[in-house]
């Protein structure tokens, strides 16, 4: 299909998805509806069951399959009778409502945190919460409220697992898979004549690579959940990533004449734990099981980690040697093959981590190292403390999902007390305005309300005209219901928020026109409610962080670029002092690093679901040190900076590591003086390299505006060749390297 062609198709698309969870929403909630209204005569049970099934799928958006979303909304049928309990409980004074509006609110949409299906679910819930905040103040029907809750829901969940269903999507785990795939091709090439990457293997490469970007996975395949599994999957995709990445930066063996013994095992031992990984990943684990398949793979891969100067003389490598192990004496490596070896200890690690990653993701804590190394922290944890960890983490202003929640929270609250001061008619919808119309920047904010006044106004006087008209006939209204439904959650997704308002300010019309005599003033409460409530969000919008996630991007990223400096001048100084080294060592600074991570990916996830213009952008210099203030400039590639976070953690984590597997502490000599200079004035170098690119992150007024070129020819501590330097010495220099390259990524300068 020609390019003309693509739009329309994606359009298609949005249209048919619409219209399969309009067909779902629609059946239940008005199955549900009708049930009680015209089976049972209960008036509160119809209320609250089609608002259950609206709730939990007209304004939820639980990513996943139809299965999936109905095993997430049954487990969540009893938070439901809950918030149904404690609402119909609390609304009775304002105060309290108001009270519980704050925390309730708070908490629910604090809970984003937990990841796309815990975000998505949110709404439906606040929802839920928020129905029986408002009159009738009746705690004695209760049950009432319950049993149509529940009808509602279990309406609902029979037509996610079993209605029109989604088309299949690629699951994460498979494009890891895949990107294993690619990495055992890239592999097979480097092993044979000419002994480097054709361009089409670099192109698939990174098209790997690009696949496994949270931007280009489906909402429901990311794996951003704290739990172990999750956590372990993300984890994968990581390493994925930095395993193709390094073999693509991998030159061919010095020499011309193809990769020594010892070379092609380490290539043989990458290559077939990236198989194991990708039939882990799939399911197909070896007989012997995927921990021991595994675990062998990971034995490889140790034992093929060769001494350089032994390989010269031609001893085998010390099986278990790690980096930093004593050199065997003989004839000295040249520096070609030297930093040729760390090249395949750096993708070697890349893919040993994607292994046991992949491992635990599909077996979880069954599948983690005991000990655990650093990277794997997470692996023996219970649910309940990796999901503390993640609200803990997040529990502070710096957080976009907590600026989210305090947004929200304050906006309802506000909300509910006009409508309980006020004696404010149907408060509840100025209350529902206030949440589904307030946005995470004051621009798309403004944006929205003005829409959904527009459309609210456009469906109130077609509700006023169809209410005058019809009068009291509730059977026109019953009639109706279906089809108006079916229209608005089919439209408004896809039209946006004044089709949506419109179509359910008429849907609104014909439900209340059945559960009581209504007439045309009904639509123009309607109106004035969701005025009421968009100046409210409108208010809170401007008052809470009102800028989005731009700013909050901006300024993790540079903290985080600060955070990976301070590790780069420790490790290399204690790789140039040498010292003790443990298996689980306390590095300083590690925890650190790890919290400024997660804020910026949560500051990054929040920043692709903004729409292009609803934060004003701030210039960004191509040049880290602030070049090219005069004018526009393009947006650093913040996907690269979290990146080299990561990077800057797992390459020191390696580096500190014991020499030797085993639970002792080993004590690893310190370089020799001209190496252990070398190794530490490029530490440094690189370090202010990393602090100049956090200025230009977040530049400040006074930020020097002159650029600083990252790799300076004037300096090449790159190619220095200190005399008798071991493998360690260019391991490191190796990673600081990549880690150079990850900061030409961000500013935009990559030759690649």
């Amino acid at each position: 299909m020609g390019p003309a062609g693509v739009p329309r198709k994606r359009i298609a698309a949005r249209y048919a998805a619409a219209a399969r969870r309009s067909g779902r929403v629609t059946l239940a909630a008005g199955a549900a509806f009708y049930l009680f209204l015209y089976g049972f005569g209960e008036t509160t049970a119809a209320t609250y069951a089609l608002f259950a099934a609206v709730s939990m799928a007209g304004l939820s958006r639980i990513p996943g399959t139809g299965r999936q979303r109905a095993a997430v909304l049954a487990r969540l049928v009893p938070v439901c009778w809950l918030l149904v309990a404690v609402g119909t409980y609390l609304a009775v004074r304002t105060w309290t409502a108001v009270a519980g509006m704050l925390v309730i609110g708070f908490a629910l949409a604090f809970v984003a945190a937990g990841g796309p299906r815990a975000a998505g679910a949110a709404p439906g819930l606040q929802l839920l919460y928020i129905l029986p905040s408002f009159p009738p103040y009746d705690p004695g029907s209760l049950d009432e409220r319950l049993i149509g809750t529940t009808a509602g829901l279990l309406l609902l969940i029979l037509a996610e697992a079993y209605l029109f269903p989604d088309p299949p999507t690629v699951p994460y785990r498979e494009l890891a898979a895949r990107a294993a795939d690619t990495a055992q091709a890239c592999v097979r090439e480097l092993a044979a004549p000419p002994w480097r990457l054709s361009a089409q293997c670099a192109a698939d490469a990174a098209a790997a690579i690009s696949s496994l970007r949270p931007m280009n996975v489906a909402e429901a395949d990311r794996p951003a959940g704290p739990g172990v599994h999750e956590r372990a999957l993300s984890q994968t995709g990581l390493s994925a990533r930095t395993l193709l990445a390094r073999l693509v930066r991998l030159p061919a063996p010095p020499g011309g004449a193809g990769p020594a013994e010892p070379g092609r095992k380490i290539l043989e031992a990458v290559r077939r734990t990236a198989a194991e990984s990708a039939e882990c990943l799939r399911g197909a684990t070896p007989a012997t099981g995927a921990r021991e398949g595994l675990a062998r793979a990971r034995a490889g891969l140790v034992a093929s980690h060769p001494e350089p100067a032994a390989a010269a003389a031609g001893v085998g490598a010390r099986v278990g040697a790690r980096a930093g192990a004593p050199e065997i004496p003989g004839p000295p490596e040249p520096v070609a093959v030297l930093r040729w070896y760390a090249g395949l200890i750096e993708a070697a690690d890349a893919a040993l981590a994607m292994s046991t990653a992949a491992a635990i993701s599909v077996r979880g804590r069954a599948a983690a190292p005991d000990p655990p190394p650093m990277r794997f922290w997470y692996a023996r944890m219970r649910a309940p403390r990796l999901w503390w960890m993640r609200l803990e983490g997040h529990a502070g202003r710096r957080s976009v999902f907590f600026q989210n929640a305090v947004r929200i929270s304050l906006a309802l609250a506000a909300a509910r007390m006009v409508a309980g001061l006020d004696t404010l008619p149907h408060g509840f919808w100025a209350t529902l305005a206030a949440l589904t119309l307030t946005r995470t920047t004051v621009r798309e904010t403004g944006t929205t309300v003005r829409l959904a006044l527009t459309g609210t106004l456009a469906g109130a006087l077609l509700a006023a005209v169809l209410l005058a008209a019809v009068g009291t006939d509730t059977t026109v209204y019953a009639i109706a219901l279906a089809p108006v439904m079916l229209l608005t959650f089919t439209l408004g997704p896809v039209k946006g928020v004044g089709w949506a308002q419109a179509m359910f300010t008429v849907t609104i019309a014909l439900v209340f026109a059945q559960l009581a005599p209504a007439t045309w003033q009904l639509a123009e409460l309607r109106l004035l409610d969701v005025l009421i409530g968009s100046v409210i969000g409108a208010v809170f919008g401007l008052l809470a962080w009102p800028r989005g996630a731009h700013e909050e991007l901006q300024r993790s990223a540079a903290v985080l670029m600060r955070g990976a400096a301070e590790i780069v001048v420790a490790t290399t100084a204690a790789v140039a002092g040498g010292g003790v080294r443990e298996v689980q060592p306390a590095v300083p600074g590690h925890r650190s690093l790890r919290h400024s991570l997660i804020l910026a990916e949560s500051a990054f996830a929040q920043y692709q679901s903004e729409p292009e213009g609803s934060y004003g952008r701030r210039g960004h210099a191509g040049q880290p040190g602030g070049a090219g203030r005069s004018g526009p400039a393009p947006e650093p590639d913040w996907q690269a900076t979290v990146m080299a976070g990561h990077h800057t953690l797992w390459g020191a984590d390696r580096l500190m590591e014991p020499p030797q597997p085993g639970p002792a502490p080993v004590t690893v000599p310190p370089l020799g003086p001209d190496a252990a200079e070398a190794v530490t004035r490029l530490g440094d170098r690189v370090a202010g390299r990393m602090l100049l690119v956090s200025a230009a992150l977040d530049p400040g007024g006074d930020t020097p505006a002159a650029p600083v070129a990252l790799r300076d020819p004037a300096f090449d501590g790159f190619a220095a060749r200190p005399e008798g330097a071991p493998r360690l010495y260019y391991m490191t220099v190796f990673w600081l390297d990549s880690l150079i390259t990850d900061l030409e990524h961000i500013a935009g300068t990559a030759r690649n």
